[in-house]
């Protein structure tokens, strides 16, 4: 028997169109991890959403304009906050899906709120009080990503901190923990334990087989991994599921050897939307 203790529901959370949680369909959360040009932006918006669409799946769009937390000062970051909103609102016009994208400053967050829908804390900024309090009172849905080093239940300060500014549209993204050096696991208890919080609970597939600074000047992975995690993931039952995906991930700006190819993408919605459809019906 499952304690009474689980939490069965949680809170809808709204970005643009897409509901999450309360008992909604599985969404989407996807796209290239850094704007690479605004070309290649516009394309893979198109594409995700194209293919979303003919899923069925709720779709969010999400790019980062800025890449603050690189693992070499080589890597290539982004267009920079102005130009990469510019980009993020013109494919939001185009697709109209709505908009994910991450802030790592205080002085970020009142522009990106006037283009994303939702907006999102890495994951080693999960604890930064002053940058979650100016999140929660931009208004718009914020999305925190649990620090590597941190535990599931120690996230409840984390929502506390946005909920004291009254703000209570929060997601919880699950993207693997620290396991010795240059690698991560992902605990799939961690998603049942955030959810009993209240809010909705998103797996990142992919950052959760990323090797942080495996390549040494960048960051390496295991891209094998993502169908099986994600797949277990949804069976745990999380609330959306975060892919960074693309067209050419070997030759990818941002995060390549953890990104999904994005042929591969239809093949991973039709599975986990199954597996969503009949953890619901029970």
């Amino acid at each position: 028997m499952i304690p009474e203790t689980f939490r069965t529901q949680v809170c809808e959370v709204r970005i643009g169109n897409v509901r999450i949680g309360a008992g909604a369909p599985l969404a989407l959360i996807a796209g290239p991890c850094v704007i690479e040009s605004r070309e290649h932006c516009l394309m893979m918006a198109h594409e995700i959403a194209r293919i979303a669409s003919a899923a069925g799946i709720p779709f969010i769009f999400k790019a980062s304009f800025d890449k603050a937390n690189r693992s070499s000062l080589a890597s290539c970051r982004g267009p920079g906050m102005e130009r990469g909103l510019e980009i993020l609102a013109e494919a939001r016009a185009v697709t109209g899906a709505p908009i994910l994208t991450d802030i790592h400053a205080e002085s970020q967050v009142a522009p990106a709120a006037v283009v994303a829908d939702c907006i999102q804390l890495p994951a080693f900024l999960c604890r930064q009080t002053d940058l979650l309090l100016a999140a929660g009172r931009s208004g718009k849905p914020v999305n925190v990503k649990k620090g590597q080093f941190m535990a599931p239940w120690d996230m409840k300060n984390v929502c506390d901190k946005i909920t004291s500014t009254g703000n209570r549209q929060i997601l919880l993204t699950e993207r693997g923990a620290s396991f010795g050096y240059n690698n991560l696991v992902s605990d799939m208890r961690s998603l049942p334990v955030m959810r009993e919080f209240g809010y909705p609970v998103v797996f990142d597939a992919t950052h959760s087989v990323q090797l942080p600074g495996g390549l040494g000047a960048a960051s390496g992975g295991q891209r094998q991994f993502i169908f099986p995690l994600a797949r277990a993931a949804v069976a745990a039952g999380i609330d959306a599921l975060f892919i960074e995906t693309h067209n050419d991930p070997e030759n990818a700006m941002s995060d390549g050897p953890n990104a999904l190819p994005l042929d591969l993408l239809p093949r991973l919605i039709r599975q986990v939307i199954e597996i969503d459809r009949f953890i619901k019906s029970e």
